[in-house]
């Protein structure tokens, strides 16, 4: 925990629920983060593209966290709680008790996390059905989304299936654990779950794909009430949750967000008066979110529905009331990053000298760039190392899971130097797929200016240079580096009542930190190695074609 605290000022807390840990912050009404806490959450991998979690673990590290922020606070003062967290599937029985989703039948690893990859063949059945709502999630939907989950389950885990009583999005579990009402938000149903803001459910598609059984119930459940975001969630905190949050019973609590569309809260309308930006004076449709952490989303928003294939969307008032959204990504970013970084034999000799220096690994491994570019800029030391960064398939935007990483120029070097370089490779290979995410949503009518970062990944410099570099446009940072948590806590204040609306608390509560300008004369560099980049899946496509005709 750490921060300061002001008296006689509203706060908000906001609760995060992330991949590896949970966070909370204490935020006040100008979006300062006051105090801050965080544990981690248990993972469990039982075999290849399974994750899984327990929500009662979940709950708990809520509960923890939120009560060290507020520790010493006066109640009167906190006025609105707000949620956000991965588009996990949870499970519970019909007495709302955690059932297993495994074939143990560990009934505590009861959740499916979002980048679960066991449904494969069920996407594979859904997308073939070519169901209009499909046309909504980019043309094809995504084994990260519900459906697919839901139908694995019933096809592998029928004791299960027949037990289940209910089925939440890991955001609606959390506001219904604080207030016990069942309501379920708006950007999940409409976002994982193919819910429409005009016309519900639709029956067809669960009929057509075998899932029935959740039409004959009326939608029992996967949500009959559903909220929009920052929408107050019945009487507020119960009894029961305020004791265990160690928050006042009552306590408005709001409707919540996926955690990639909290950050694009907390970042995307913030005011960018006097930056000499792009998107100044223009609507907030200039504008894309980009959420970086274990994965990365990328959100834009339209006052009109914007077919863009291969690209989740559009969603109605999914992140920001009266908007459309459309929502790329990443699978896996800060996890690739990692997964090159520690699994690079040098591994061993960087932890040492980072350790001996002070410093974090990618501090370490930033300067080191630095030493070894001589007179080149950092980013041409990559000319001949190429990677493509799809080691967990692909979201955005050709939505084809079964793509594999890639790297071209491999040399029989092992020391640090070598895992410097493929360091950098794969954040320009990150930061390329932005690149090809953009330019699919500007081919489709998007009109993007400015990135709007943040998430872990945006505390890296070289990470953040390479995006504005790579894509060509400014990047403007948060002043609050835990955008996400005042996301969460924008939510909160909605709810409370004390702002209009979600543009409104976004203004006062979204604040500009540091902005980093593209360098335009490296502008040629990057257009070849982007020519290479697209190459790497157009090679892939062909030997997979070659072997295939086995």
């Amino acid at each position: 925990m750490q921060g300061s605290r002001q008296a006689a000022v509203p706060y908000y807390v906001g609760v995060d629920v992330g991949s590896a840990s949970v966070r909370a912050a204490l935020v006040d009404g100008r979006g300062t983060v006051v105090a801050h806490a965080e544990q981690p959450i248990h993972v469990w991998e039982p075999q290849q593209d399974h994750y899984e979690q327990s929500s009662a673990d979940i709950w708990a590290a809520c509960c923890s966290v939120t009560k060290k922020v507020v520790s010493g606070v006066d109640a009167g003062l906190i006025r609105g709680l707000g949620f956000d967290a991965t588009c996990s599937l949870v499970v519970l029985d019909k007495q709302f008790q955690p059932l297993a989703v495994n074939c143990e039948g560990q009934n505590h690893r009861n959740v499916v996390m979002w980048m679960d990859h066991r449904a494969v063949s069920q996407v594979e059945h859904i997308n073939a059905t070519q169901h209009r709502v499909l046309s909504y999630v980019g043309g094809a939907m995504s084994v990260e989304m519900q459906p697919p989950k839901l139908l694995w389950l019933k096809e592998n885990l029928p004791d299960s299936w027949e037990k289940a009583g209910c089925f939440f999005d890991l955001p609606d579990f959390l506001s219904w654990k604080a207030t016990g009402v069942p309501a379920r938000s708006l950007c999940t149903v409409v976002c994982k779950w193919t819910y429409t803001s005009d016309r519900g459910w639709d029956d067809t598609f669960w009929e057509m794909i075998g899932l029935e059984d959740l039409v004959k119930d009326k939608y029992e459940k996967i949500g009959k009430q559903v909220l929009s975001p920052g929408e107050a969630v019945g009487k507020g905190l119960s009894l029961e949750a305020a004791r265990e949050l160690g928050l006042p019973e009552g306590l408005a609590v709001a409707a919540s967000l996926i955690d990639a569309h909290a950050g694009g809260l907390g970042v995307i309308g913030a005011d960018v008066t006097g930056h000499d930006l792009p998107c100044e004076n223009q609507p907030i449709t200039s504008r894309l979110a980009m959420i970086c952490g274990t994965s990365s989303c990328h959100m834009g928003v339209s006052e009109k529905p914007i077919f863009v294939p291969g690209v989740w969307g559009p969603y109605f008032s999914a992140m920001v009331p009266g908007l459309w959204l459309n929502e790329g990504g990443q699978s896996a970013t800060g996890k690739l990053i990692d997964h090159v970084v520690r699994g690079h034999v040098a591994f061993p000799e960087l932890q040492s000298k980072a350790a001996a220096s002070a410093h974090t690994i990618y501090t370490y491994l930033n300067s080191h760039l630095d030493l070894i570019k001589k007179s080149l800029p950092v980013g041409f030391l990559t000319v001949d190392l190429h990677v493509w960064p799809d080691f967990h398939g692909n979201r955005s935007p050709l939505t084809d899971l079964t793509l594999k990483g890639m790297v071209v120029g491999l040399t029989l070097s092992r020391g640090l130097d070598e895992l410097a370089l493929i360091y950098l490779a794969t954040i320009q290979a990150i930061a390329f797929g932005t690149r090809h995410i953009l330019e699919t949503m500007q081919e489709a009518g998007h009109a993007i200016s400015t990135l709007f970062l943040c998430g872990g990944l945006s505390k890296n410099p070289l990470f953040v240079q390479m995006h504005a570099d790579i894509t060509g446009k400014p990047v403007v940072l948060s002043q609050e580096v835990e955008a996400v948590l005042v996301g969460a806590a924008i939510l909160g204040a909605c709810a409370s009542g004390d702002f209009a609306s979600i543009q409104e608390a976004m203004a006062r509560m979204g604040r500009i930190g540091r902005v980093v300008q593209p360098n335009h004369e490296h502008r040629r560099f990057y257009d070849k190695k982007y020519e290479v980049f697209l190459k790497l899946v157009e090679h892939q496509r062909e030997y997979r074609s070659i072997m295939n005709s086995l």
